[in-house]
């Protein structure tokens, strides 16, 4: 996952608001959402290429999302897998409790990246480079591949798109989510972050919805909890081209 944002308690139906896009090369090797046969209670893609997911949910209301830190030069082809991390906090003999100092006492183990997890009633965000963790409060967020509410371009660009729509709209669409999801306009030159990469990488990676011949937005993702515990999940999954190709939707209500 490349980019979350993120509403809590901004909508008077919705207390938890999720739209977020995964970025990734397009060779490599997914299955889209779904409940997983061996873990029956957990709703998430699957990284077949090493085994994780980015971002995932399970029946008890559990819920957590990855982004990678870039960091060009920094990263160790020997590094555990960072998709575990959320796998791992979705299983139910994972204790919730302990989940952040497991993270910092693991940190090491793992190239860098941001790792948003908790239930409807507390979220917080960790931060791998850092070694720190911030409680997310009444607000609206954006987590891309820098630390929490980096003054990207295309975080405030959806920040804002998302605080707007949830001042103003009644019942949630999906589809005005997914609209900000899909914003392809990139950032102007001058108002790019310089994070060590190609100029013309960096021109890419400005916008929300990146595409690509070889790398770019694979899925997006819309999880809605509303205020009497219904799961509201959408997933949408694109083309090279940046067409969508197949929707996946699920509805459940959490249980206690």
């Amino acid at each position: 996952m490349c980019i979350l944002f993120i509403a809590v308690k901004q909508h008077p139906l919705y207390p938890l608001i999720i739209a977020a896009n995964r970025d990734e090369f397009h060779l490599r090797p997914t299955q889209t959402s779904h409940f997983w046969p061996k873990q029956d209670d957990i709703l998430a893609g699957k990284d077949l290429l090493a085994g994780g997911t980015w971002m995932g949910i399970n029946k008890k209301g559990d819920l957590a999302a990855l982004t990678n830190i870039r960091a060009p030069g920094k990263e160790r082809e020997n590094a555990l897998s960072r998709g575990e991390l959320v796998t791992n906090f979705l299983l139910p003999s994972t204790n919730k409790g302990d989940y952040l100092n497991n993270l910092k006492n693991s940190h090491f183990d793992y190239n860098g990246y941001n790792l948003l997890f908790g239930n409807i009633t507390q979220l917080q965000v960790y931060n791998s480079f850092d070694n720190t963790s911030f409680e997310l409060e009444e607000g609206v967020y954006g987590l891309s591949n820098a630390s929490l509410d980096s003054p990207w371009p295309k975080l405030d660009v959806g920040k804002s798109a998302l605080a707007h729509y949830c001042q103003h709209a009644g019942k949630v669409s999906f589809e005005h989510l997914f609209e900000l999801l899909g914003n392809s306009s990139p950032a102007n030159d001058e108002d790019l972050p310089d994070t060590g990469i190609p100029i013309e990488w960096e021109k890419m990676l400005s916008s929300i919805f990146i595409q690509s011949p070889d790398y770019g937005t694979r899925s997006s993702t819309v999880l809605l909890i509303d205020n009497d515990q219904q799961v509201y999940w959408e997933e949408r999954t694109f083309s090279v081209a940046g067409e969508c190709t197949d929707t996946t939707v699920h509805k459940f209500a959490i249980q206690p």
